[in-house]
């Protein structure tokens, strides 16, 4: 590439860089993993960087939700290795409801299938419409909607406080 193109490259990367992390942390749940994902991303985004034209966000972005989507596919044809003794959790005090329903939905978010997750993640945290959503996925838009259907209510199964959150009626505590 020409010096042009690596300047261009890096301040896009220097600018968004930070915004990349946090959808890949979304998608991954996993700060290491999110780092990867997002370093892939990058290099494929590198290696086609004179052929994208207008804004590049958009570009990285489906590289993100399709690399994870892939990893997700991967992952599950491996079996999983069982461990002599689980990770130390922290037990849950009084005070920290709020932490332990974010932390319950984390998990409960890890447990959805890979499209449902990413519909939650480009729809609520990247905020896109269903139409935006259906195009970065390459699916309708009747697909979105019944796919965030099935991921809110498998989530409202798996952290019955999710409701008081997303109705904005959790009583303080």
């Amino acid at each position: 590439m020409s010096r042009a193109r690596d300047q261009d490259f890096t301040a896009f990367v220097a600018d968004r860089g930070t915004a990349l992390l946090r959808v890949a942390y979304a998608l991954t749940g996993d700060r290491h993993a999110a780092e990867d994902l997002t370093q892939t991303a990058l290099a494929k985004a590198y290696a086609r960087w004179d052929r994208i034209r207008g804004d590049a966000e958009p570009y990285v972005r489906r590289i993100l939700y399709h690399e994870q989507v892939s990893r997700w596919r991967w992952r599950s044809r491996r079996p999983e290795v069982p461990v002599a003794t689980p990770p130390d959790r922290r037990a849950p005090g009084a005070d920290d409801h709020d932490t332990t329903v974010r932390l319950m939905l984390r998990d409960a978010l890890r447990m959805l299938p890979p499209r449902q997750r990413a519909v939650l993640v480009l729809r609520y945290l990247e905020d896109l419409s269903v139409e935006q959503t259906a195009a970065v996925l390459g699916c309708q838009a009747g697909t979105v909607a019944s796919q965030t259907n099935r991921a809110l209510a498998k989530l409202r199964t798996l952290v019955p406080a999710f409701d008081d959150i997303s109705t904005g009626s959790a009583a303080p505590r």
